[in-house]
């Protein structure tokens, strides 16, 4: 996920795990994306909210993460550092956080328009 959007979603998520969502890696060059680790298989079968873009590999076609160390190396570094060995970040954890992201989103420019609309916005 590209941008603000996707390091949100990051903080997000660490909020709502107390701190510990699993490893993310963020880039800071670029489209400036945020990579979400989760196990093999997790984002199959799921319709994922826009902005996201699965890195996933199969016949003819093979993708790759960028690993930042473990202190980091710009322009990657790890927005939340892994735990353990086997330590991902919870899929189904993971999409419903981006929905809810993404519902946010939609309201909060809505009531702006509304708002605007109404007259209580100054464009100026």
């Amino acid at each position: 996920m590209d941008g603000d959007t996707g390091r949100d979603l990051a903080d997000l998520l660490g909020t709502l795990t107390g701190g510990d969502p699993g490893p993310i890696i963020t880039q800071a060059n670029g489209r400036r994306p945020t990579y979400f680790l989760i196990p093999v298989g997790g984002a199959a079968y799921r319709v994922w909210p826009t902005g996201f873009t699965r890195l996933t590999s199969g016949a003819f076609r093979t993708s790759y993460v960028p690993v930042p160390e473990a202190d980091g190396c710009w322009p990657l570094g790890w927005r939340w550092p892994p735990r353990g060995e086997d330590r991902f970040v919870h899929a189904l954890l993971l999409y419903r956080a981006a929905g809810l992201y993404q519902a946010s989103c939609e309201i909060s420019s809505e009531t702006t328009a509304q708002a605007s609309a109404a007259g209580s916005i100054s464009g100026k």
